[in-house]
Order: structure tokens, then C-alpha cells, then sequence
């Protein structure tokens, strides 16, 4: 099959979501589109038969906290949940941006238009904090459910920019370390 168009796809999303921005990469597209309209573009991207985006690869988020700089790039919202999409007949991809607010960081859930975002969407959860509305079982994917910051009680999500890079003194249990006992000796 001949490769898919980006003109093709921006225009299908746009049909969905008209405030779409286009992002492209190395040859490969990206569009920023509101979560408002998250479910209704990604249904529409799988089901169409000019697209057949398939497969879902990853769903990850990118932190762009930046509390005393100012950066190249510096969005709107803190947080972009990113989907990485694959289409089998086409052999195409293509990466879907959602920006989220710090203040109110929810995203609906795709588990229910490809089953593989419930391991997905539970990383992205634990280590950023993202709440997945609709998810069928939302919970830590690595860290333990009681993995909160012992002073405040805060859930603590360890890939976000602000959490700090030696952790949190308390917050976690460490298991023994008997190499420090020899080296006393």
C-alpha cells in the first residue's frame, strides 16, 4: 500500500478537532490536540479505513516544568500525554499530543479503543500523576500505593521535573545493604 498522506490525516482529525496543531519530526507527524476531543480523533484514527491506526506502541508524558528558566519551547499546560500510534496496512505512525493542566491533571482513557493503554496509561499514572478517567483499574504500575511524601502525605511521582533526584529521605523503604556493613568493618 502506498504510504499514508499527512495531508490525509491532519484532514480527518481536523474533522474531529479543528484546533489541531501539526508537529513533524524526522518525517514523522505529531499533532497537538485537546483532551476534549481525545477519544472521538483516536476511535476516528483506528476505525477509518484510510488510516487503520491499529496498533497503539506507548503512552508516556512529558514534564515541562521549568520553575526559573525560560526555555525554547515553553507550552501552554505543564504536562503533553503522547500516544504512539502504528497502522499495520499502512506501516505508517504517527504521535498524538494531549496537553494537560498542572491544576487538574485528568485524560480520558483509550483502553476502551486499544486494550494495550491499560498497562500504558498505569506508568503513566504512577510516575506522572495523570489521572486516566474511565480506566478499568487505575492504580501503581511500579511503585507501592503507599509511596507518598511522609510529611504531607502527598502521592509522590517520581518522573515528574520537580521530584527530587536523590528522593525523598522517608519516603520509601531501602532494602538492606550489607556491602556497607563490610566496608565498615
Amino acid at each position: 500500500m502506498p504510504p499514508l498522506p499527512k495531508e490525509l490525516i491532519v484532514d480527518i482529525v481536523q474533522a474531529w478537532c479543528p484546533e489541531v496543531e501539526t508537529y513533524e519530526h524526522r518525517g514523522q507527524l505529531a499533532l497537538l490536540i485537546s483532551r476534549q476531543s481525545l477519544l472521538e480523533v483516536a476511535r476516528e484514527l483506528r476505525d477509518n479505513p484510510q488510516t487503520r491506526f491499529d496498533m497503539l506502541v506507548d503512552i508516556t508524558a512529558i514534564d515541562w516544568y521549568r520553575p526559573h528558566r525560560i526555555h525554547w519551547y515553553r507550552p501552554k499546560e505543564r504536562f503533553e500525554v503522547v500516544y504512539f500510534l502504528w497502522s499495520n496496512p499502512f506501516r505508517a505512525r504517527l504521535r498524538l499530543k494531549v496537553p494537560v493542566p498542572e491544576r487538574d491533571p485528568r485524560c480520558p482513557s483509550v483502553v476502551s479503543i486499544w486494550e494495550s493503554a491499560n498497562w500504558y496509561e498505569r506508568e503513566t499514572y504512577d510516575m506522572y500523576g495523570i489521572v486516566f478517567e474511565g480506566h478499568p483499574d487505575l492504580r501503581r504500575f511500579y511503585m507501592p500505593e503507599d509511596f507518598v511524601h511522609p510529611d504531607t502525605g502527598e502521592p509522590l511521582h517520581p518522573l515528574r521535573k520537580d521530584f527530587p533526584v536523590m528522593g525523598i529521605p522517608g519516603s520509601l523503604p531501602l532494602p538492606p545493604f550489607p556491602e556497607r556493613e563490610e566496608q565498615r568493618r
